[in-house]
């Protein structure tokens, strides 16, 4: 299973690391670092024929303008590993993106992430999840509540991110915009 996904600018990363670095150390929460770059998927997906994939997003890209979208919050997703996370809001430049990624990517899946259906997706900045308890949340919480999450980030690419022993990392970046001919 592939990711798809925009990497964060580098203020923007610079912000999510120095937090999950501070979880780390207040509260020995590493498990977000699986992926090393901060990030916003925008799917899931098994796909067999990774060179069409990567023509199809060099293509879009190619296509695509800038997105800026804002954050606001925290939230939860509930369970027994509850994930704490900024929530990104929903534009129509990010919805349009996301509704053509999902369906253009599902004619060459075999599989795709349930949870990344444009009628489910929640976009979101994960800063913890995998070791994070229930017991341990509203001491996270609590500390994160100090913290503005009031945010403009600019999307400006898409990246595959692949399984890798433990982790996710970047297999190719796809940045958006017509490139320039240099003669």
């Amino acid at each position: 299973m592939i990711a798809i996904a925009s990497l964060l600018d580098n203020t923007t990363s610079q912000r999510v690391s120095d937090l999950t670095s501070n979880l780390e150390d207040k509260f020995g929460l590493s498990g977000v670092k699986i992926t090393p770059y901060p990030h916003l998927t925008a799917l899931t997906a098994e796909v067999p024929d990774m060179d069409e994939l990567k023509e199809y997003l060099e293509l879009t890209c190619l296509e695509t303008r800038k997105i800026t979208v804002r954050t606001t919050g925290l939230g939860v997703f509930p369970g027994k590993n509850p994930v704490i996370f900024i929530p990104v809001l929903r534009t129509p430049p990010l919805n349009d993106l996301h509704g053509r990624l999902h369906r253009d990517i599902a004619e060459m899946s075999t599989e795709m992430g349930v949870y990344y259906n444009p009628n489910l997706w929640l976009p979101h900045i994960s800063l913890a999840l995998g070791d994070t308890t229930p017991e341990i949340l509203g001491p996270v919480l609590s500390y994160l509540c100090d913290f503005n999450f009031n945010w403009e980030i600019t999307l400006d690419n898409l990246t595959i991110m692949q399984k890798c022993g433990d982790f996710f990392l970047k297999d190719d970046e796809f940045r958006f915009g017509k490139r320039e001919l240099i003669s």
